[in-house]
């Protein structure tokens, strides 16, 4: 496939001066604005697009990736820009595709416990829109994504021990593709068996393939009961092992979290955690009946007291839950808050689970080895962890050490039985790993596919292949 360069200036010009026709001022060339779509939260130099769109129904992303697929120019999608591998840069200039203005709650079906939603919607205003009718929708990144980049990367998060990824919880998905045509994949049905699975293409497909306008989500019912609880180990080593021993015990356990004795550390700093220590933690949380949670919590407790846990402490009070909780899903930035100035080259490895104490504490230990700071924060009861690899963007070498690191704990990783990206995506920061995990037969496939379905190269180009 070949390098898509930028479009001819008289491309994007007429695009621009179609397009404000179609949007209005919806369509802004604003400076300010396109800087704020360069980048997301990841490491890789912002690029600026020619001009910035807003949609607001289907029929616009439509026209506009008509308009744009008619001139090859480029069409990057763009959520809330929380990406951490790159995703939302628009590397080849062109259009950057703003859908966060797509917010509409289209349908709940209390009954069959679905919904349908637009691609700008978050996480947080599905949940309060659902609160009153018993339901909630499960997958928590930890950020302030909108579902329509979830499906797109593939998210997971802190609940996806127990309620799966984002890739479970879709039944359906409307879809327009590079030319401007609209297809519907999926429906209300729990399962199928007709056709190709055309909705689980396009999740984690980091709008390569088409740009994500309506989402059929599964949802859940809220527990009865929850219950968070905090346990501190002596070392790394004795907390994921205990993890493990959890895992293969089979306790439903809803979230299960690790943090490092420097993350660790970090957070008490940063969300003024009283009463505990800089030590390697777990965070876990309970739900179901108040007897079952009560029967989860104590089965975690005796195997934790195994391998050295103090300090097994409960909270069922949903304050105290959501104080914890809070403190877990600001890690990132109480990471940062250890070298004021600093960046962060943020990891994303997962592993099988019975060799999750390879993994993550060779990793911790050659990062030490090298001289790197660096916090270690994982979605542990599915295998998958990252490693923040702090920086200091003055240096130099500064970014590229902390690459040469990313490419050691992948390296690792996929020796033992894993993958390079267990829920970020591949992006720009993750292409160098895809043929050395899946091999260059299954590589061309991929590639084949992406020109089946953008034979003209514009759906965020530089993407996912090197070229």
């Amino acid at each position: 496939m070949p390098i898509i360069p930028r479009p001819e200036p008289n491309s994007v010009a007429a695009v621009i001066a179609e397009a404000q026709a179609l949007l209005g001022d919806r369509l802004s060339v604003n400076e300010t604005v396109r800087e704020q779509h360069a980048r997301g939260e990841d490491s890789t130099p912002p690029t600026l697009p020619d001009a910035v769109a807003f949609p607001e129904t289907t029929e616009e992303v439509s026209g506009l990736l008509a308009l744009c697929h008619h001139h090859r120019v480029p069409v990057t999608p763009f959520g809330a820009g929380t990406s951490l591998e790159g995703h939302v840069n628009p590397v080849r200039g062109g259009i950057s595709l703003d859908l966060s203005r797509m917010t509409r709650i289209l349908e709940v079906n209390a009954e069959d416990m679905d919904c349908l939603i637009e691609p700008g919607v978050t996480r947080h205003q599905l949940n309060e829109h659902l609160r009153d009718q018993g339901l909630f929708f499960p997958v928590d990144p930890g950020s302030h994504c909108t579902i329509g980049g979830m499906c797109a990367t593939r998210a997971s998060g802190t609940n996806a021990v127990r309620y799966g990824t984002i890739r479970e919880n879709v039944l359906g998905l409307e879809v327009v593709l590079a030319d401007g045509r609209v297809i519907n994949t999926g429906s209300r049905a729990r399962k199928a068996a007709n056709g190709y699975d055309l909705t689980h293409l396009f999740i984690g497909s980091e709008g390569t393939l088409g740009v994500i306008t309506k989402i059929r989500l599964r949802l859940h019912g809220i527990p009865e009961a929850m219950s968070a609880a905090v346990c501190q180990f002596p070392d790394l080593k004795s907390a994921v092992e205990a993890v493990i021993a959890t895992m293969q015990a089979g306790i439903p356990v809803a979230r299960i979290e690790l943090l490092d004795t420097d993350m660790m550390e970090a957070c008490i700093r940063y969300s003024k955690l009283e009463g505990y220590r800089a030590a390697p933690t777990l965070f876990l949380e309970f739900h179901g009946s108040h007897a079952a949670v009560k029967e989860q919590a104590e089965a975690v407790e005796a195997i934790a007291a195994d391998y050295g846990a103090e300090g097994f402490a409960w909270a069922t009070d949903a304050e105290a839950r959501n104080r914890l909780w809070k403190a877990r899903h600001d890690a990132y930035w109480a990471g940062l808050a250890l070298k004021p100035g600093w960046r962060a080259l943020t990891t994303d490895v997962c592993v099988p689970i019975s060799r999750l104490a390879e993994a993550l504490v060779g990793a911790k230990e050659e990062a030490q080895a090298l001289g790197h700071v660096t916090c270690i924060v994982g979605h542990v009861g599915d295998g998958n962890f990252h490693q923040m690899v702090l920086y200091d963007p003055n240096d130099p070498e500064g970014l590229e050490r902390a690459w040469d690191m990313d490419r050691r704990i992948v390296a690792r990783g996929l020796a033992l039985g894993g993958t390079c990206s267990g829920e970020h995506g591949v992006g720009l920061g993750k292409r160098e790993f895809l043929e050395q995990e899946h091999g260059p037969e299954a590589l061309a496939l991929m590639r084949g596919i992406k020109h089946s379905f953008d034979p003209r190269g514009i759906l965020n180009p530089g993407k996912m292949f090197r070229n």
